[in-house]
């Protein structure tokens, strides 16, 4: 029966291929399609992966059992071989009756729309609605653990997303010595987790693992070479000519963990009662460290603080390169989070509604064209007249109601040229069809006539402009100078002002 388990796995191998092509070859138009089908692709290469290596086993014969089986229907006869393998069968058909037959050509073969409609997906539930199928972050509970950190600084939601991998102290970090505790492991522990958990679901296709390995033989030699931000060793760091501690932005203050820049201003700063805090508070830690360093030691003479540094600083260092892989993500991310902070409850409900009832409709568009010629590529489906974008297909709704492209501005000196949008209708003022509309009507400075649109308007502004501007304008022959007994010159309303008051 090997030979027969061995055709079955080459059979499985070829129709995992065939249905993983099926689906390549198909572009689904909405996320939480393309994301299904990445997802279902990545289980048949994992089918792929365990049925090939139980093929292996098969070849490599390890027991002999394949190369018996073939000698036995090599040597003896092969009808005897076949009837007593059909006995078997049957046999075991009459002891189990109700034992489904797995059918691989219908269990690979790809769902209709009307099927996958029926049943649920499988990132329906892999993702929570502020994640929206995988295309913006859902920080919200590291943003509350983070609050809740000694010393932590009060940032709102928007700002934790800007600032959420710069572990500075200067910036949302705290300093080295606050990092110490075990609540700050545990929410940089739940940070890197998170981004790490969001990269499995949003790209299945990728080998995740790979890309976290390299991200920690990194680590590992910036960390041996001591080339990790904030987390340099005592030891390393280089000494000025006058032995005070320096780093390339200047004297750096070991007790305040702070670089100075200004020499003076750093002699100054050692008289400060914050320093002399610090550097008490410093001096007593690495008594404590000292008199515990004989049970704190590793076998490689490592003290067991600089190995807990250690564990910090790879998730802080896995934290940023996640961040930085996926910023696309977080600047989306960010701009949902403003938009939906300039959204009522109503407008909320309203574009869920409108997202429900345009995948619902393009779930039946999908249902209805299935059995006619595949000519749908050609076809944009669009009900509600929105914009095309640079790909040639309709920006989302929430975009073009956050840009108010439903709002037509007209300006008459552009030649009634319509413009949707207020943000197309302020930039046109700086474009050359708007200039080149004032030149044709005498005007030269066009700085002055920003949100001005009417050609009335317009003539009469520069009318008065001119008017003004020969008014103010004065020949130098025209005034007429005066001179005191003193010999001081002025103008001669300046003149009779002071005489008439007495002054001259």
């Amino acid at each position: 029966m090997l030979l027969e388990e061995q055709r079955f796995l080459h059979e499985d191998l070829e129709r995992l291929e065939q249905a993983i092509a099926d689906r390549i070859s198909e572009e689904p138009r909405h996320i939480r399609d393309r994301l299904a089908r990445d997802h279902q692709i990545a289980q048949f290469l994992d089918r792929i992966s365990s049925q090939s290596a139980k093929l292996l086993e098969i070849y490599r014969d390890a027991d002999g059992a394949r190369s018996s089986e073939i000698q036995q229907i090599g040597t003896g006869d092969p009808m005897d071989q076949f009837y007593k393998q059909l006995a078997d069968i049957k046999s075991f058909h009459a002891r189990y009756p109700n034992e489904p037959v797995e059918n691989l050509e219908r269990a690979y073969r790809p769902k209709k729309a009307a099927d996958e409609a029926a049943q649920p997906s499988i990132v329906d539930t892999m993702f929570t609605g502020e994640e929206g199928f995988g295309r913006f972050f859902d920080l919200q509970t590291c943003h509350e653990q983070y609050l809740n950190l000694p010393n932590a600084k009060r940032l709102t939601y928007l700002q934790y997303l800007d600032m959420f991998d710069n572990f500075a102290p200067g910036a949302a970090g705290l300093k080295r010595s606050e990092k110490m505790t075990d609540q700050y492991v545990a929410y940089v522990d739940h940070l890197a987790l998170d981004l790490e958990t969001f990269m499995r679901k949003t790209r299945p296709l990728e080998n995740i693992d790979k890309v976290l390995l390299e991200f920690d033989e990194k680590f590992e030699k910036d960390w041996e070479d001591d080339k990790v931000p904030e987390w340099k060793s005592e030891d390393a760091k280089a000494t000025s000519g006058t032995g005070k501690p320096t780093t390339g932005d200047g004297i750096w203050c070991d007790a305040c963990e702070k670089a100075f820049t200004n020499e003076n201003v750093y002699k100054n700063h050692l008289n400060g009662k914050k320093h002399i805090r610090a550097e008490s508070e410093r001096k007593k830690r690495e008594q404590e460290e000292s008199a515990g360093n004989t049970n704190g030691t590793s076998k490689g003479g490592v003290s067991t603080t600089r190995l807990k540094e250690r564990t910090i600083a790879r998730r802080e260092y896995r934290v940023k390169r996640l961040a930085s892989a996926m910023s696309t993500e977080r600047s989306d991310t960010r701009v949902n989070v403003e938009r939906k902070q300039l959204m009522t409850e109503r407008e909320r409900q309203q574009e869920l509604e409108n997202l429900f009832s345009a995948s619902v409709s393009a779930a039946q568009a999908a249902e209805m064209d299935e059995g006619e010629e595949g000519d749908d590529d050609d076809k944009i489906y669009n009900p509600l007249k929105l914009p095309l974008a640079w790909d040639g297909k309709p920006i989302p709704f929430w975009l073009y109601k956050l840009h108010g492209l439903g709002v037509e501005f007209a300006c008459e000196i552009c030649g009634n040229f319509v413009y949707m949008g207020r943000r197309a209708f302020d930039k046109h003022f700086n474009e050359a069809r708007h200039i080149h509309g004032l030149k044709c009507l005498g005007i030269t400075n066009t700085s002055l006539f920003r949100d001005i649109t009417h050609i009335d308007e317009a003539l009469r502004l520069w009318e008065k402009i001119q008017k003004d501007r020969r008014k103010d304008k004065v020949e130098d022959g025209s005034v007429v100078q005066m001179e005191d007994a003193e010999g001081n010159v002025m103008p001669e309303k300046v003149y009779y002002d002071l005489q008439k008051q007495g002054l001259l």
